[in-house]
């Protein structure tokens, strides 16, 4: 009797958990074939595809699972996932993380926002949508967003015994770090019951997503000659955005001194600066706004701000939209 509630023509039961570096991603697909191998005696298969800076670059992580007597021999990619994890938001802006996704599957969202929201910028027609605020749960647990989403996941492949779960977590952290066991069961455990639903009708004979390989810009046939390089390294065109991992800078104008100390330590020269005149009429910059486009979060500036004109913001999609710096500003520092 087979265990595994949906299969494909090949017998496999597929996860694709999309991420950007940093978020554990690649750990969270370790820990979830672990657990389904060991917990339930199901054969296995788990592996990632990153660049090569992985921080902050777009990471997948592929989880395929079958029944004892299936034997997984293939070792690919998978291109029709039945459940897809998303951890980062800004994934959306320069990956298609649907793509390929079974007309029934079920799309797993570290959010905090409204589930018709999310499906209308997943450009989700049909299935079932899942959010879970693992960013949350991961700060108030001082924890990571990874093992949130893995009780999210587990409460979607409700065929998978948490307890195994659970053991999986023991093992990997009561030998380097014990003091994390505690908190990361609460946070797995948090993550599998504050998970919401929501379906959404599929149409009778739906298909699916259409998987789309992404394709190289150039190629043998494509390259110009004499290999000139058509889009050397600049700051235009740099989004660093979907580097962050849920935080970023906030300015307070008011409590702003302009001393450039944050300006100073910022690796990536986001903050946005306009002439103007000190109180005597002599020529001075102003901080005018952070270029939030160039922004990673990484903080230091934060850390830096002598009169804590630079505070911690937990990261809203939108937010970093409707707070960037005029246009003419940017083409300035840029």
């Amino acid at each position: 009797m087979s265990i595994l509630p949906k299969k494909n023509e090949l017998g496999f039961y597929e996860i694709r958990l999309e991420s950007i570096g940093g978020l554990g991603a690649n750990l969270a697909g370790k820990m979830l074939a672990e657990a389904g191998v060991l917990g339930l005696g199901l054969n296995g298969m788990n592996f990632s595809s990153y660049g090569s800076e992985k921080k902050g670059s777009p990471v997948k992580a592929f989880i395929r699972f079958s029944d004892p007597d299936v034997e997984i021999r293939a070792a690919s990619p998978i291109e029709r996932p039945h459940v897809v994890g998303v951890f980062h938001e800004a994934l959306y802006k320069t990956v298609d993380v649907v793509s390929g996704l079974d007309a029934h599957g079920i799309v797993l969202v570290n959010t905090t926002r409204e589930f018709d929201e999310v499906r209308e910028e997943l450009h989700l027609e049909y299935g079932t949508l899942a959010t879970i605020d693992a960013l949350g749960i991961a700060v108030e647990e001082k924890t990571k967003v990874n093992t949130a989403m893995l009780g999210a996941l587990f409460k979607i492949c409700d065929f998978l015994d948490p307890e195994a779960m659970r053991n999986v977590i023991r093992k990997t952290f009561e030998k380097k770090y014990p003091h994390m066991v505690e908190p990361n069961l609460r946070t797995f455990d948090r993550g599998y019951h504050e998970v919401a639903f929501k379906a959404y009708e599929v149409p009778e004979g739906s298909t699916g997503k259409e998987f789309v390989r992404p394709q190289p810009m150039l190629g043998y046939e494509t390259q110009p000659l004499g290999g000139v390089i058509i889009n050397p390294g600049n700051s235009i065109l740099k989004d660093l955005s979907g580097s962050r991992q849920g935080f970023l800078p906030e300015y307070h104008a008011g409590k702003c001194i302009h001393c450039a100390a944050c300006d100073t330590v910022c690796p990536d020269f986001c903050f946005v600066w306009e002439e103007g005149a000190d109180k005597k009429g002599r020529p001075q910059m102003f901080l005018s706004g952070i270029d939030y486009q160039y922004c990673k979060g990484c903080l230091k500036c934060v850390q830096a701000c002598p009169v804590e004109a630079l505070t911690e913001l937990r990261e809203n999609i939108g937010y970093a939209e409707d707070h960037r710096v005029p246009q003419k500003f940017i083409l300035a520092a840029n």
